[in-house]
């Protein structure tokens, strides 16, 4: 789950984490309150989506009086922004953060993630801040520190000083880092965060640390545990289908073609993917129902594939193990019973009660293809989405 910046930084500040001075606005008016609020000479206008590289797009303004403040939110407010991290159709903005401005004299960058490999913390530090990790990672890998946190002792404030020293801090802000990151850690820890991102991290004119900006995504498995978390959720910033998906603890991410896929087990929706993918179809969803699902939860997967106007066909692809081909079966006849199927649907089941859910299907009218294989699946079901 994501949250926007300002949300971020009001959790940091809790932390300890310092941040400029900001109020968020959702008109021009309230904007120009927020930045009469605001005890400086400069102001800074920032777009809030869900999405990096607001500034390349035009979503980040300098400004120098309230009234250039108005104008500033009166171009972004209710426009769109396309960066490198939306779709096409890009993000309509519907509220903003106004700042007061700093003096930078440098940038750094700093975040704390959970590294795949070690199924542990680490920190992730570069002198190289204000730019795109990824870019730094490409072209200067040895600009980027990385240490691994262990989770029994935590971030040790003699690691942190070495960290300073690696991404040439002057000596002077090791105390401020050392405070920084130890909040940084306590609210990725407290809060069960997947990824915890300043970018960049300044050194202002008068030898302050600041986050500058702030990105903080949470692990969705923990979300039970942390209600006020899931209050800070934006859902016109989700896609609809991705919330509904939530309800029904089913693991659905949203793509940009038109082969609707149900399947259960990520590796295996990966490898489905994949094939449609060689085979020159574009999936339109990730869909994983989980190895234990009940006939009512396919049918709700089933029903937000078939919610999906993009979608040209659907493909399910279930190996029976835990879970239960007739049980599959038995949902996507009961998904179909309260919605019109107006798709062509190919369904390859192999495994556990593989017979009786082949036996449901064929017995149920609907029109459905059967598939032995999975490449006899998808080349089938590729196929007639183009149609």
């Amino acid at each position: 789950m994501k949250i926007h910046e300002y949300q971020a930084k009001q959790l940091l500040k809790k932390y300890g984490v310092a941040t400029p001075e900001g109020k968020v606005a959702f008109s021009a008016e309230e904007a120009v309150e927020a930045a009469r609020s605001l005890n400086t000479a400069t102001y800074v206008v920032k777009a809030q989506i869900h999405a990096g590289g607001r500034g390349k797009a035009g979503g980040v303004r300098l400004v120098r009086s309230p009234e250039e403040v108005r104008q500033a939110a009166t171009d972004l407010l209710f426009s769109t922004l396309v960066t490198h991290q939306t779709s096409k159709e890009g993000r309509v903005v519907k509220r903003l953060l106004v700042e007061a401005g700093c003096a930078i004299q440098k940038e750094y960058y700093v975040s704390l993630a959970i590294d795949p490999a070690t199924s542990k913390v680490v920190l992730i530090a570069s002198a190289e801040g204000g730019t795109e990790i990824e870019e730094v990672a490409e072209k200067t890998p040895e600009c980027i520190v990385k240490k691994t946190i262990d989770p029994q002792i935590g971030l040790r404030s003699y690691e942190i000083r070495l960290v300073a020293k690696q991404i040439h801090m002057p000596v002077q802000l090791a105390d401020q880092l050392v405070t920084l990151l130890k909040g940084m850690y306590c609210a990725f820890v407290e809060n069960d965060c997947s990824i915890l991102e300043i970018n960049p991290l300044v050194q202002t004119a008068d030898g302050n640390l600041l986050a500058l900006d702030a990105k903080i995504n949470f692990d969705a498995n923990a979300l039970f545990r942390n209600p006020e978390i899931v209050a800070l959720r934006d859902p016109e910033e989700e896609d609809l289908k991705e919330i509904e998906a939530s309800k029904y603890d089913l693991s659905y991410i949203s793509l940009n073609g038109n082969i609707g896929c149900l399947v259960n087990g990520a590796g295996l929706a990966m490898a489905t993917m994949d094939m449609i993918k060689y085979y020159g179809g574009e999936p339109a969803n990730f869909l994983d129902v989980g190895g234990s699902a009940s006939a009512e939860k396919v049918a709700n997967a089933f029903r937000i594939i078939l919610s999906d106007g993009a979608v040209k066909g659907i493909l399910v692809n279930i190996f029976g193990g835990i879970m239960k081909c007739d049980v599959i079966a038995e949902g996507i006849v009961k998904a179909t019973q309260t919605m019109q199927l107006n798709v062509p649907v190919v369904v390859r089941l192999n495994g556990t009660n593989m017979a009786i859910g082949k036996e449901i299907l064929a017995k149920s009218g609907l029109n459905i293809t059967p598939a032995d294989s999975l490449m006899e699946a998808v080349k089938k079901i590729t196929a007639m989405a183009r149609t």
